[in-house]
């Protein structure tokens, strides 16, 4: 079992940044890929960014440039640093880890971009 929490949310002026964490805790394996979705109201999940255990990063069209994703595997944790914000930004994030073909999802984290 995997447990994921994330943090960091909030409400931000556009052109403004927030830093969203994710810990991990349970049975991580040493090889795992973490990655953001996000949710907006009335539209689907939608992939946002991705980085693997060796650090190769993938990142949406929609947020390259602005969006940076890491980890810290001693820590378990994975960090999406968002600046330069727009209102279309706006959705609940949420967490996601996979390894040896098992998905875990994080119960999310708002985010709110006013314009």
């Amino acid at each position: 079992q995997v447990q994921l929490v994330e943090s960091g949310g909030g409400l931000v002026q556009a052109g403004g940044s927030l830093r969203l964490s994710c810990a991990a805790s349970g049975s991580i394996a040493s090889i795992n890929d973490r990655g953001w979705y996000r949710q907006a109201p009335g539209n689907q999940r939608e992939f946002v960014a991705r980085v693997t255990s060796s650090g190769t990063t993938i990142l949406d069209a929609s947020v390259k440039g602005r969006f940076t994703i890491s980890r810290d595997n001693a820590k378990n944790t994975v960090y999406l640093q968002m600046n330069s914000l727009k209102p279309e930004d706006t959705a609940v994030y949420s967490c996601h880890l996979t390894q040896m073909g098992s998905d875990s999802w994080g119960p999310g984290t708002q985010v709110t971009v006013s314009s």
